[in-house]
């Protein structure tokens, strides 16, 4: 026997200095040929890449194609002097890709083989995305529609051990995204094991751990597909790539930067379905969206909407464009992203050289009648927005601030003239996003303290007939065993200024961000915490997530 076990571990020995052997000769002849030497066993093979030859035509020339990103197609060959190769590389190039070749072992070019007999079931795809839209995935998005449905998955997926794994185990991690209308994915690396995250109804949610090993294999599959290089991994990197799912084209940004266990990775996904909302359906009190709908017509003027970022501010933007919206009217924008694309509107991108400032001055030479800038960052931009709303345009902006009342202030920190904000800004909007409470909310009546907190939050509404009939009852979230929080989906809260001759004046002196939120009281609507109290007490949301967004009194 011990004989036996000498010959056996002589002869796993003799195995493993023999593909040593192999790889180390690959890697001399790669010099030889002036090509790179890879080793697909440790690259991940994309399988959008692989399709581009069949298995008979790749086996005959001894070549497969295992990265493609937009044109670029990287593809490994064993004998540079096969005959049938010529012919596959041409075809290649005759389809306008531009190859990157390198050379492997016969050992490497068998790994990349046995991926045809193992593909995972992302269907073909468009140039430049990553297509998840076949029979089988979109089944796929019907079973993941709970996190402990993606866990199950996931664990399921990495026990499996398969060549498509890592492809697998992104796929589902997608699928779930979309499907639980997820705004962001999470990979962060820690010292023991790799943190899957999900931002769901804005709150990052712990989903699954990766070994560092699963990590390092998604990093170089989602680097491929953004178009990040892949041997940087001291420096922040940012990419996207397009996912088509049911015939919608949802786009992925990608973020990489360099941490202490490894590369922290976000993916942003900005699907358009989250943009289809009407302009009723945003969530705003009826007087003030009645209000609004008259504002948002005006030949000139401006409206600026105030918030932290991810308060859904653009979004809000992009539904009012739409509302307006006619072929009587030109509208631009100026973004930094271009988030969303909106049909019969012209939308452009800063650049380098196209900033928020020279952007703007070039689009009033394009005789817009509204115009749409992503943000008001600096005096230059303040001083330009507020001359285009002077001169016959209306102009819709975003500002950093924490309320309605904070725009002017704001404005006069960016060197606006305090003179012209009765004819420039006609209003000053703030909102915040709350998540909304599930069909299985659960009734309770409200606490002394919750009482004499709601009370004295909505005393100082002067309008007393929004007003609710009782403050008796609230409610509560109640989460499920399938991970569910109790919450589905958000909504806004919202506050809003009107310009009118009084505030005008008032505004000429310079006034606090606390004396003008006191002086527009007598305008009669909901501050962003009467706003979200009404909603609390309509059974929307609840006391303890609207405390989470705005400040409440104890």
């Amino acid at each position: 026997m011990a004989n036996k076990f000498d010959v056996g571990a002589e002869d796993a020995k003799l195995a493993l200095l023999r593909e040593k052997e192999e790889e180390d000769l690959a890697e001399v002849l790669s010099s030889k040929y002036g090509l790179t030497y890879t080793d697909l066993g440790v690259v991940p093979i994309d399988v959008d890449a692989l399709r581009l030859i069949p298995e008979d035509t790749a086996r005959e020339a001894e070549v497969v194609a295992f990265s493609k990103v937009a044109k670029q197609v990287s593809v490994a060959m064993h004998n540079p002097g096969n005959p049938s190769l010529p012919a596959v590389l041409a075809d290649l190039e005759a389809q306008g890709y531009i190859l990157t070749k390198f050379l492997v072992s016969t050992k490497s070019l068998n790994k990349g083989y046995a991926r045809y007999a193992d593909l995972s079931f992302a269907s073909e795809s468009a140039v430049g995305s990553f297509d998840i839209s076949g029979d089988e995935l979109v089944a796929l998005s019907a079973e993941l529609t709970s996190l402990a449905a993606l866990r199950a998955n996931l664990t399921k997926t990495l026990a499996e051990k398969k060549g498509s794994q890592v492809s697998k185990v992104f796929e589902a991690m997608l699928a779930a995204a979309f499907v639980m209308k997820a705004s962001d994915i999470h990979l962060e690396p820690e010292e023991a094991d790799v943190r899957f995250r999900l931002r769901l109804d804005g709150m990052l949610t712990d989903t699954f751990s990766f070994e560092h090993r699963v990590h390092r294999l998604l990093n170089s599959r989602i680097k491929l597909l953004s178009g990040l290089k892949l041997n940087v991994v001291n420096r922040a990197q940012d990419g996207r790539f397009t996912v088509v799912m049911n015939e919608s084209q949802i786009e992925v940004r990608t973020s990489v930067i360099p941490g202490n266990y490894g590369e922290s990775i976000v993916l942003r996904i900005l699907d358009p379905r989250a943009i289809n909302k009407s302009f009723n359906d945003l969530g705003i009190h009826p007087k003030l969206l009645s209000r609004l709908a008259t504002e948002i017509r005006r030949p000139t003027g401006m409206l600026l909407n105030t918030g932290p970022t991810g308060s859904g501010k653009t979004t809000s933007l992009y539904t009012f464009l739409k509302e307006i919206h006619t072929p009587e009217i030109k509208i631009v924008t100026i973004e930094d992203p271009i988030e969303y694309h909106l049909q019969g509107i012209v939308q452009t991108q800063t650049g380098k050289d196209y900033t928020f400032a020279s952007g703007l001055r070039s689009v009033l030479r394009q005789d817009p009648d509204v115009i749409m800038v992503g943000e008001i960052r600096d005096a230059e931009v303040a001083e330009t927005a507020i001359q285009a709303a002077l001169t016959g345009h209306f102009v819709f902006s975003t500002l950093h601030t924490n309320n309605a009342a904070g725009t002017f202030p704001r404005l006069v920190d960016l060197k606006v003239d305090p003179k012209l904000f009765a004819s420039s800004v006609t209003v000053s909007m703030a909102q915040r996003l709350v998540r909304t409470l599930d069909a299985n909310k659960k009734a309770r009546p409200a606490t002394d303290e919750e009482k004499k907190m709601m009370e004295k939050v909505l005393s100082t509404l002067t309008d007393r007939s929004l007003l609710p009939a009782s403050m008796d009852t609230v409610y509560d979230a109640v989460a499920d065993e399938e991970g569910g929080s109790g919450y589905k989906g958000r909504m806004g809260i919202h506050e809003a200024i009107f310009m009118d001759e009084e505030l005008g004046e008032f505004l000429r002196t310079n006034p606090s961000e606390g004396d003008i939120a006191k002086h527009v009281l007598r305008q009669g609507f909901p501050t962003l915490a009467q706003d979200g109290i009404l909603k609390v007490l309509e059974g929307k949301t609840t006391i303890e997530e609207l405390r989470r967004v705005v400040d409440l009194p104890t």
